[in-house]
């Protein structure tokens, strides 16, 4: 249900885009990862998190979580539960908010005027590179400290 889902919020073709080959080759991580259903019981909504790493100019590999697909059908989009999914991953990464320091930084391919609202934001990211072509002001990260984060690098799936 969940790649029906996709397929409808961004097309069949979507494994040929960019985000799809930083993750290439590891598993999405359910305890970061959700579901929304309407009040029928129906799959309005899902979000996928992922281990994905930066790989600096001196092959340092600082891990990172990577946000996405974050996809609700057509029919469902603006009432709400993007948001809630959002709101559910990011408490998931910091239950009770115990340390929000203590989570990796969350990196996504989005759409900044949304996902601003959430932490998420461009600047961090412009010395980065993807394994295919991007916009740079979409990719996106959100980090407790972004000072620790390498200016340049470039992203791919953690494989350990």
């Amino acid at each position: 249900m969940i790649e029906q889902l996709l397929d409808r919020a961004f097309g069949t073709d979507r494994h040929n885009r960019t985000a799809y080959k930083v993750r290439d080759g590891v598993e999405w991580l359910p305890a970061l990862s959700f579901a929304a259903l309407d009040t029928e019981e129906m799959l309005a909504g899902t979000i996928q998190v992922w281990p994905v790493a930066l790989t600096d100019g001196d092959g340092r590999r600082h891990p990172l979580l990577m946000v996405g697909p974050v996809a609700v059908v057509p029919e469902r989009q603006s009432e709400g539960f993007g948001h809630v999914l959002m709101a559910a991953m990011t408490n998931a990464l910091n239950p009770g908010a115990i340390d929000p320091q203590a989570s990796l930084p969350q990196v996504m391919v989005g759409d900044p005027a949304y996902y601003e609202r959430f932490g998420f934001y461009a600047a961090p990211t412009q010395g980065w590179s993807l394994p295919g072509p991007f916009e740079k002001h979409r990719l996106l990260v959100r980090a407790a400290n972004p000072g620790v984060l390498p200016s340049e690098g470039t992203l791919g799936p953690w494989i350990g």
